[in-house]
């Protein structure tokens, strides 16, 4: 798992002795199945050893990924221990043989394969046969002496149904990885992991979402944009608006991003879409995240207002991403952010919009810190970012679910007013970091025509950017279509 590694700085120090704790179903079997096949990927033969789980159960988790065993063994010791007729009598033996059988078990079939990788599942089963806890300690600690002599690396897996943590396991243990699963009032469960501990190593902090699927364990590290930097020089580019563009100072600036913030169905997806259009021709890659709305809708309303973005889709220049907040969490997002442009080598990204991307989030306050990270790197890559926030109200009352005021370069805001009996729609530059802007409202209209239009200033224009106000001076508005 190269996430895993990523967070570990490498990977786990072979030999060694690892605890991975989660309550039942948050992926610990399967976690440590990855590991021994790993080691069977490289030549080292692995042994999972259950208490817990019989090894009919396991071939089927295993069939149910498409995964094959080869290069590992499995033993049970449910079925040595409990299933003969000899066996039934054992729970009224004391307590020191049952757990004394168990790891003389475990030592035999070691000593007998001499595997390099070894799962132990579960403690819980021991700690249950040594009924005190002294004894459970001096068990696990004369399993570390048994593997302190053997060239093996052992997970030992706890589904933390102790009363309290174990905190002896902690200690005894070279590394400690918790995995948590975490229930979402809609939408599919949430799974994170932590490092709680690692001797000798440099391991990235934190929390860190993983998912498990079909054949599939994908682990996403925490981003830290300190980590990424990139050299780039910020040309000023433009929009496919000179209005616009003069508005803005000059154009869009790579390292930067613009929050585009307004009421529903003011035309911020379509700036947007025109914004990375300019950008397509001019040759450069895209990613644009769709949270509301259908792919096909946004490509079918592009065509009608004369901005085709399909052929760049389908020669890949263009990567459009239809996102459900209920089913990806937010390590998941980054990372797809992170690899269009690290590895696709996008320089322009669109978030289309940030209302339905705090769905995805725990609470507000951790939106903030991920977006900080996440714009922190985008402009530390060079890229042209693109945020889309709807205001409430179909008129916005100018309150949102957000404030991204302070993490924003530039905002573009939007606003509905009236003039002679339409309805029509302001905008404004109201903020920019890299260039002094243009301290005038605009008339903004989108036509099937002439697509994105940005009229002249609006003389003499007074509240047309709070409620639904009506304008009454002299400068013309932009014609409307006959058709």
């Amino acid at each position: 798992m190269s996430g895993l590694d990523q967070i570990l700085g490498g990977g786990l120090t072979p030999s060694r002795m690892y605890l991975i704790e989660g309550t039942p179903g948050t992926g610990k079997t399967t976690f440590a199945l990855k590991f021994l096949m790993a080691g069977a990927e490289r030549g080292e033969l692995g042994l999972y050893i259950t208490l817990s789980e019989t090894a009919e159960e396991l071939r089927a988790v295993v069939a149910s990924h498409g995964w094959s065993l080869d290069g590992i063994e499995l033993h049970e010791l449910t079925d040595e221990m409990n299933m003969t007729a000899e066996a039934e009598q054992f729970i009224l033996h004391p307590s020191e043989i049952e757990l004394g059988e168990t790891i003389k078990a475990v030592t035999r079939e070691i000593e007998r394969i001499n595997p390099a990788r070894v799962v132990f599942d579960s403690l819980s089963e021991m700690r249950l046969l040594a009924q005190e806890p002294l004894r459970y300690r001096r068990q696990i600690l004369a399993l570390k002496q048994f593997f302190a002599h053997r060239d093996c690396t052992v997970l030992m897996l706890d589904d933390k149904t102790s009363e309290s943590g174990d905190l002896q396991l902690h200690s005894i243990a070279h590394g400690v990885i918790s995995l948590d699963q975490i229930p979402q009032s809609y939408g599919t469960e949430r799974r994170r992991l932590r490092v709680v501990k690692m001797r000798g190593m440099k391991f990235q902090g934190g929390y860190h979402d993983f998912v498990l699927d079909t054949g599939r364990v994908a682990v996403f590290p925490r981003l830290v944009a300190a980590d990424h930097h990139t050299d780039f020089v910020p040309t000023r580019l433009p929009s496919g608006s000179y209005q616009l563009d003069e508005m803005l100072g000059g154009g869009l600036v790579p390292g930067t991003n613009t929050l585009l913030l307004g009421p529903s169905g003011v035309g911020k997806t379509t700036t947007t879409v025109r914004c990375m259009l300019t950008a397509l021709q001019r040759g450069e890659s895209a990613d644009y995240y769709l949270f509301d709305e259908g792919l096909n809708t946004l490509l079918a309303r592009c065509r009608a207002l004369g901005m085709d973005v399909a052929p760049y889709l389908e020669t890949g220049q263009l990567t459009v991403q239809s996102i459900d907040p209920a089913a990806l969490s937010p390590g998941e997002f980054a990372y797809r952010v992170m690899h269009g442009v690290q590895v696709r080598k996008s320089t322009f990204v669109a978030i289309d919009s940030l209302n339905a991307y705090l769905l995805a989030m725990p609470g507000q306050s951790y939106l903030l810190l991920h977006m900080h990270e996440l714009l922190t790197f985008l402009n530390q890559q060079g890229v042209v970012t693109l945020l889309v926030v709807a205001q409430h109200g179909l008129v916005a009352d100018g309150r949102s679910d957000l404030d991204l005021s302070y993490l924003s370069d530039s905002i573009v805001i939007y606003r509905y007013f009236g003039s002679h009996g339409a309805m029509r729609t302001a905008i404004a530059v109201i903020k920019s970091r890299t260039a002094e802007t243009e301290r005038s409202v605009r008339e903004f209209r989108l036509s099937a025509t002439r697509g994105l239009q940005v009229g002249e200033p609006l003389v003499d224009s007074e509240e047309l950017l709070v409620g639904l106000p009506t304008y009454r001076g002299a400068t013309a508005m932009i014609p409307i279509d006959s058709q």
